[in-house]
């Protein structure tokens, strides 16, 4: 009897001990399965910060001012230097049917910028609209106007030739004048502008909206500005890195000093009132009434309408804005006469 008390006992003391390891172990799972979890979460927790202009997200702060840098696009000006590193371009006639740059810079600085080329009046204006440092080598009458009166913040090459601005011997005036980014802070600086808040912000959709992007095909376009094609621009969508590329003059658009791509994720075309308004060829171009436009993103593209709030050129759909993609922008304004249908050409090659 004593025998079999023993043995059991014994049996019952091995159970118990099983009992109590197991019951060691399974907080160190329940621990290791939260990890897992905490880790999934952290991994989709989103950017504190995001960028203006371009919606991508970061984990610093994003606050500075913007500047607008007019760009030369003239065949003897390109390849371009900093345009890689704009958040948006702005492309639009100036004389004759040589279309120019506003290249608008506030989440990545170039080292150095342009040929920087002369302003107009509705370029101002949209620098205004984003409260950017205007930043121009040059004038029209009006534009000159504006400026003096300081209508915006600003430099020019026309006093700061040699100092601020520099020319290059490799190209001959007017397409030599470059700025770098360290002396459009220090011509900032010299002015006494502020160069803190940050521009107003556009509306961008998410990373997961902008795979189930709808509409017509879009993979390739062409927008005409003139007969002798010196000015037209093509853009190619890349379905490998999901982006625009572009061409001009039959030649891809990348940047002279370090050879990289100008990528893009938004196409915004629109179509607006063009006026020559004197002998010189000066022209007068309507930014505010809206009209007709095409948004091509992700090698797709709707029609759109065109809108100013408050100064922002925005796509519009029933009532509603569209939002961006996130990454970089280009803008291009074409007249309304000869419009848009007769201006681009989808899916050209």
């Amino acid at each position: 009897m004593k025998k079999w008390t023993v043995t059991l006992a014994a049996f019952l003391l091995l159970l118990s001990g099983c009992s109590a390891k197991e019951t060691v172990k399974q907080p160190d799972q329940k621990e290791k399965v939260v990890d897992k979890v905490e880790e999934k979460v952290d991994e989709k927790k989103e950017n504190p910060y995001f960028f203006p202009l371009t919606g991508i997200g970061s984990e610093t702060k994003t606050d500075g001012r913007a500047i607008a840098v007019m760009v030369n696009n003239d065949p003897k000006a390109r390849p371009q230097s900093g345009l890689h590193k704009a958040d948006i371009v702005y492309e639009l006639l100036a004389e004759g049917d040589v279309t120019r740059f506003m290249a608008v810079f506030q989440s990545e600085k170039p080292d150095n910028i342009g040929p920087v080329r002369s302003s107009r009046a509705y370029y101002i204006e949209l620098a205004k609209g984003l409260d950017a440092f205007y930043v121009a080598h040059g004038y029209s009458e009006e534009a000159r106007k504006m400026l003096e009166r300081n209508y915006v913040d600003n430099i020019n090459g026309m006093v700061y030739d040699g100092t601020l601005f520099k020319r290059s011997s490799s190209r001959k005036a007017p397409h030599n004048s470059y700025i770098t980014y360290e002396n459009v802070l220090k011509g900032a600086a010299e002015k006494k502008y502020s160069m803190e808040k940050s521009p107003p912000s556009f509306t961008f959709m998410s990373e997961e909206e902008s795979k189930n992007i709808t509409g017509s095909d879009a993979k390739s376009v062409m927008i005409s500005y003139s007969r002798n094609a010196l000015s037209n621009a093509v853009y190619e969508y890349d379905d490998t890195l999901g982006k625009y590329k572009r061409f001009s003059g039959g030649e891809q658009t990348i940047d002279l000093d370090s050879k990289e791509q100008i990528l893009l994720d938004n196409i915004f075309i629109i179509e607006t009132g063009h006026q020559v308004v004197d002998k010189l060829g000066h022209k007068k171009i309507d930014l505010e009434s809206g009209g007709k436009g095409y948004l091509l993103q992700m090698g797709k593209y709707n029609e759109v309408e065109w809108a100013n709030k408050n100064g922002k050129i925005v796509p519009m759909k029933d009532g509603k804005e569209v939002p961006f993609v996130q990454g970089r922008t280009w803008v291009n304004v074409v007249p309304t006469d000869p419009g848009l249908q007769t201006s681009v050409s989808f899916n050209v090659k």
